[in-house]
């Protein structure tokens, strides 16, 4: 896929904007790590802890952005920092359970599409509850009503982190099917 010269500007500006925003907003968070600040020296801390900001930031003000601009061309709806639904089943808060202790467990190994099946057949049984999800970092629908939830992450999880992002994908998944079962839905980081 190439880029057409609209969409290198409108990156280019994206890229722009973020770093002058980040360069002129930016207050040096006051970090007690004297063991750090010892062996390295102050002001490599202080290029450190810049840095670190910048990377934190770089998924809300440009990977975000960058991945709207370029999906625009073949997608219907781009959004960022969308509602994946506000319902999730008793069924399917048991199934997503279920997967999880089972992969942490090595009983079985993670299998998305197969996980998503499981999801999809109780989706609708049980009790309803109502809930507040993780935002969608970037959410996209082609025209035929396929939908592409993206989790971004800006640093590698810990395990336990992994856990929770796992957790985060199948319960989005959940709330879709729960609204509707025959949805085609791809959920990626």
């Amino acid at each position: 896929m190439s880029l057409n010269q609209m969409q290198k500007s409108r990156i280019e500006e994206i890229l722009k904007e973020s770093l002058r925003t980040k360069f002129g907003n930016y207050k040096p968070e006051p970090a007690s790590m004297p063991f750090h600040t010892r062996l390295l020296g102050k002001d490599r801390m202080a290029l450190f802890s810049f840095i670190h900001s910048l990377n934190t930031n770089f998924g809300t003000t440009i990977f975000e952005p960058v991945a709207l601009e370029l999906a625009k061309s073949n997608f219907e709806i781009t959004s960022k920092q969308a509602d994946a639904g506000t319902r999730i089943s008793d069924g399917a808060q048991r199934e997503i359970q279920n997967i999880l202790d089972n992969i942490s467990a090595a009983n079985i190994k993670p299998n998305k599409i197969e996980e998503m099946e499981r999801i999809r057949k109780v989706s609708q049984k049980g009790k309803m509850h109502k809930v507040k999800l993780t935002k969608i970092d970037v959410f996209l629908e082609k025209s035929n009503g396929e939908k592409f939830l993206f989790d971004i992450k800006t640093a590698k999880p810990n395990k336990g982190g992994f856990k929770e992002f796992k957790r985060t994908l199948l319960e989005w998944v959940a709330t879709i099917f729960a609204e509707n079962p025959q949805a085609k839905v791809n959920t990626l980081h």
